[in-house]
């Protein structure tokens, strides 16, 4: 195991279970604060603002604020920011993914918008879709903040943002810019704002589809946990392994 300056970390089945900590990480996290390692937590869940991670988080005992926060939203907002700073932004999502586009100061435009910006939206319905498709077509740039197709919950797998996002980018033939992971997008946002390098950052997760392509995508050391998605047997199918695989993050000597 190198030594590493930083550490990229994913949230659900790496640092909790839904409302339930993960032990391991909650004591691995404890102990990059108290070594004065520089850590961030990634996530690609839109719903929620940074200062909700951080309270969830903070409740578990783990050391966080807000600005230890980054979620799709977020970097959606700094994707659109980067390329029109005063662009018109149609965009359609929950509480996250409106208080980051109204802090980048973005005009909501549903007529002559310059970005579609599409977020997981529980109450999603057909007017919003119809307002998305009409934008698109007429040359609205389409983001979106992560592909998840399927999400885990108490009742199984349901529709995640990906496939929420699959019937703009299906009638109108457009491709959407996705920039959650495994996009290296938010990878390359979350190193500027630690300010590290990839050559000493390592990012942790439980997914290997996003997590760890995210990190192998971006040219990231990479360690998978097996406390989520992604099985020991899931992972000996895969082509490109992780740097590291640990059944929790107590095995990790720091």
């Amino acid at each position: 195991m190198r030594n590493y300056d930083a550490f990229l970390l994913d949230l659900d089945g790496t640092v909790y279970w839904g409302q339930k900590e993960i032990p391991e990480a909650v004591d691995f996290i404890k102990k990059l604060k108290n070594k004065g390692l520089r850590y961030l937590f990634v996530t690609n869940n839109s719903t929620r603002t940074k200062e909700m991670v951080a309270d969830q988080l903070s409740g578990f005992g783990i050391p966080c604020t807000p600005d230890d926060v980054l979620t799709t939203s977020i970097a959606t907002a700094s994707y659109i920011k980067s390329r029109k700073p005063d662009a018109h932004v149609l965009y359609i999502g929950e509480q996250g993914l409106k208080q980051a586009m109204e802090t980048a100061g973005f005009s909501y435009d549903e007529e002559h918008p310059d970005f579609v910006a599409f977020g997981m939206d529980r109450q999603i319905t057909y007017e919003k879709y119809a307002k998305a498709c009409l934008a698109v077509r007429s040359g609205a740039v389409l983001v979106s903040t992560n592909p998840d197709v399927a999400l885990p919950n108490e009742r199984g797998l349901v529709p995640g943002n990906g496939a929420l996002t699959s019937v703009i980018s299906v009638s109108t033939g457009v491709r959407p810019i996705f920039i959650g992971k495994p996009e290296p997008i938010i990878i390359e946002m979350a190193l500027e704002k630690l300010g590290t390098t990839k050559a000493h950052t390592l990012m942790i997760g439980d997914n290997y589809d996003t997590d760890i392509m995210a990190g192998i995508n971006a040219g990231l050391d990479t360690l998978l946990v097996h406390t989520g998605v992604t099985s020991q047997a899931a992972l000996k199918t895969k082509r490109v392994q992780p740097t590291y695989a640990l059944e929790s993050l107590s095995e990790w000597v720091l």
